[in-house]
């Protein structure tokens, strides 16, 4: 905290493809925008983001324009890890534009997140498998959660056609069923406990389900990149 009732950024550091700005605040919010200051993930690349929220600090991040993966001239895939840490008292929103999986491309996105027991989390993530009218690369992405060292959400998700039997069915009626947006929105929130979700469908193809913790998460799968935004912004809605 600042000391006025604010939060502050006392580190603020990127390099590479990631430039971080300062963006205005909003009531005693932190804002920071990630820039992509180069074309990154390209197979090969390894790629790292770290974010704190110190007690009683509110910060929120998201990103200036969508993340394209795409391919290298190495072959290999890309690697592009991310870690969140919220302290008691903290909340943070993470909140980015979508990554698109450009077609030729392999990417392995990882993001771990840890909670203090009162800490609040907001995180958006929208995975759009390639651009207009091509097909997608690879893209396997898993999410851990941990609150109060103990795990609260552990996912792994594989998609398009490449290495490994994770891909196998991806495009299937059990996983995505022809759609190419597919996304999440997961809230950890202490009054949960108090006061649990129930479990709803949304507009689409989009669940609102509870999870011990206390969170809840939504899942959404939509034609575009447009439909999924608005899948999810009526579960930001409906969790208040």
């Amino acid at each position: 905290m600042d000391g006025r009732g604010g939060t502050a950024l006392p580190v603020l550091v990127g390099g590479g493809p990631l430039a971080l700005r300062r963006t205005r605040a909003v009531g005693g919010e932190a804002r920071v925008t990630v820039v992509g200051a180069m074309s990154a993930p390209l197979g090969g690349d390894r790629i790292a983001l770290e974010a704190t929220a110190g007690p009683g600090a509110r910060l929120h991040i998201g990103s200036a324009a969508a993340t394209i993966a795409l391919p290298g001239r190495s072959g290999r895939p890309a690697h592009y890890e991310i870690r969140l840490t919220v302290a008691d008292g903290a909340t943070l929103y993470w909140l980015p534009e979508p990554l698109i999986s450009a077609q030729g491309s392999d990417l392995r996105m990882t993001t771990r997140v840890e909670l203090a027991p009162t800490a609040r989390l907001v995180l958006r993530e929208e995975q759009i498998l390639g651009r207009t009218g091509e097909s997608p690369g690879h893209l396997t992405a898993r999410l851990t959660v941990h609150r109060a060292g103990r795990p609260l959400l552990d996912q792994e998700l594989s998609y398009g056609p490449g290495p490994g039997p994770g891909a196998l069915g991806w495009d299937g009626g059990a996983v995505l069923g022809g759609h190419r947006a597919v996304g999440q929105l997961l809230v950890v929130d202490p009054s949960y406990a108090m006061s649990p979700l129930a479990p709803r469908a949304l507009t689409g193809t989009a669940v609102l389900t509870p999870l011990t913790g206390p969170a809840a998460l939504a899942t959404a799968v939509a034609p575009d990149a447009i439909h999924l935004r608005r899948a999810l912004d009526e579960a930001a809605a409906a969790v208040g």
